[in-house]
């Protein structure tokens, strides 16, 4: 039985309305239940584990989709739902990186009639992300000036470098440890990625997979003028740790700040003066288009 929760900001749409009436005359019993507000999708995943609700599909945004794997992991894995996604936020970023249609229709049939396969998700001490975890400069840009991030990594350091002065932003000094890596510094930004991209489209994990039991991490140290060329460099080649631009992959990581930051969990906001970050491997059933680029194949 296929059970869907519904942000209640979207619960008008008029194609929503349709394309459930549509995948009921295909598949059968199609239920909705509808969001009122924080808290109500924690409760509704609860209660279809408790109504035997075999799959449950998050119709929202990130935070949505948050909440619910937040919930979702608190069942046991035995009687853990599988979980499908129908993209309805303004970013979309996990939807868009999996491939998830933006079709509502599309998706809710995919959702619906595809098998699930097990991803990873991070664990933010006692919390959870299954797409981004971000600090420093990204989330004060996030929460402030959205149109501007779309320059952030764009392959201009001179950008990043006039938004950082304009916004009297303060870098974050710290310490950050991982598997075989230690970092102590100032740093512009950080982010510890399960998938690729936050932000509203901005790659900032490009090779990231969620299936693969590692969490991509990046790193923007502090940088002085005389040295964007390089720092463009290292922005645009991906697959390179450099001097400013750090980047690696760990099962877990350990930030360390000089003071509480706050830290933004698929877009939600988490504040604390230390994070544990562990990846969980295959530990949420995700419905997934076949080809979808973010899983890893053997």
């Amino acid at each position: 039985m296929n059970r869907i929760i519904l942000n209640g900001k979207k619960a008008g749409l008029e194609e929503m309305r349709s394309a459930v009436t549509s995948l009921r005359e295909e598949a059968g019993t199609v239920e909705v239940r509808v969001t009122w507000e924080h808290g109500d999708a924690a409760r509704l995943v609860k209660e279809a584990s408790r109504d035997g609700i075999e799959r449950i599909i998050a119709a929202g945004g990130d935070g949505t989709i948050n909440e619910v794997v937040n919930s979702l992991v608190q069942i046991d894995r035995a009687k853990r739902p599988t979980l499908g996604i129908i993209p309805l936020g303004t970013a979309n970023d996990f939807a868009t990186a999996c491939a998830i249609p933006q079709n509502i229709v599309e998706a809710l049939r995919l959702a619906i009639h595809e098998q699930p396969v097990p991803v990873d998700i991070g664990k933010a001490n006692d919390r959870y992300f299954i797409n981004v975890a971000t600090g420093g400069f990204v989330t004060q840009v996030t929460a402030t000036v959205p149109t501007q991030l779309k320059d952030f990594l764009g392959g201009t350091a001179y950008t990043l470098a006039a938004m950082v002065k304009s916004l009297n932003f303060t870098p974050s000094h710290g310490r950050l440890i991982a598997e075989g890596i230690e970092i102590e510094g100032s740093a512009i930004t950080g982010a510890v990625c399960n998938c690729r991209q936050a932000g509203g489209g901005q790659l900032l994990a490009p090779n990231a997979f969620i299936n693969d039991g590692l969490l991509d991490v990046l790193v923007i140290l502090t940088f002085p003028l005389s040295d964007v060329p390089q720092v463009v460099q290292e922005i645009l080649n991906p697959g390179i740790d450099g001097k400013y631009i750090r980047r690696f992959q760990s099962p877990w990581v350990e930030s360390w700040p000089d003071r509480t930051r706050n830290v933004n969990l698929d877009g939600e906001p988490f504040e604390a003066d230390h994070i544990r970050f562990n990846v969980l491997p295959g530990e949420i059933d995700l419905v997934l288009p076949l080809d979808c680029p973010c899983i890893k194949h053997s």
